[in-house]
């Protein structure tokens, strides 16, 4: 049988959600603690891997075993021997050709920028200029459609193709708070820091809003803008067709 896990959590302390050797990942800690609780050797694939240091409010990995589970039980439980940074908000049975990967068919990330220090929220992007909403807002439009997002990805990767199809891209600012929300089918790796960084350029008047046109034909990571750092970065929904 399989069965979906829906969590969330603070990536702050980790390298990621993917397992990897001599680092401290979600993908192991969630493994780790599902194993001993299910008394079972239990493997666990994600919907996606996020960053070093990005967060997640909503995120799915699912799991095969050979007996059913009692989900509520498994939640409550989960909760209790996982680090405070990790909370699991319900566990449930899915079709067993349901992948967490390859069945999602939307996913939203949403980025924080300020412009002004807050001590109290270590997870915001620092910009110590002005920025143009509308000017940014503007250059998100050419963003819009599927597209060869090379010039957005990290270099040698192992990607098929680069082509993404985004469906929603668009700043709103919240008093000194400005959120960047963008939709796609698919994401790069470092593809929404790498758009982030170059909004960022064009909101303060460094470079054009049309030139991010330019930017995607060229498909060459070197002419986009900077990486903008992993700890304002969310992963805030994962999108499934209703019949699973």
């Amino acid at each position: 049988m399989r069965y979906f896990i829906e969590f969330s959590y603070n990536g702050t302390n980790y390298h990621g959600w993917q397992k990897q050797p001599n680092a401290n990942s979600i993908q192991e800690e969630l493994t780790k603690c599902l194993s001993v609780l299910l008394q079972d050797e239990v493997d666990i694939i994600g919907a996606g891997r996020t960053d070093s240091g990005v967060h997640a409010e909503q995120m799915f990995a699912h799991f095969d075993i050979n007996r059913s589970v009692d989900s509520e039980k498994l939640v409550l439980k989960l909760n209790s021997f996982l680090s405070n940074d990790i909370s699991v908000k319900r566990v449930f049975k899915v079709k067993e050709d349901t992948h967490a990967r390859f069945t999602a068919i939307a996913r939203t990330y949403q980025y924080f920028v300020s412009t002004k220090k807050d001590i109290f929220n270590p997870n915001l992007h620092l910009v110590f200029k002005d920025l143009n909403l509308e000017i940014m807002n503007d250059a998100c439009q050419n963003l819009i459609g599927e597209q060869d997002f090379t010039s957005f990805s990290k270099v040698n990767t192992d990607t098929i193709t680069n082509n993404c199809e985004i469906t929603h891209a668009k700043w709103k600012k919240d008093r000194d708070i400005f959120i960047f929300t963008i939709s796609s089918n698919r994401f790069l790796r470092n593809m929404v820091r790498s758009i982030v960084g170059t909004l960022l350029d064009i909101g303060i008047g460094k470079i054009d809003a049309e030139e991010i046109k330019k930017i995607i034909e060229k498909k060459d990571r070197s002419e986009a803008g900077f990486s903008v750092p992993a700890k304002a970065l969310f992963l805030t929904q994962v999108k499934y067709p209703e019949e699973i």
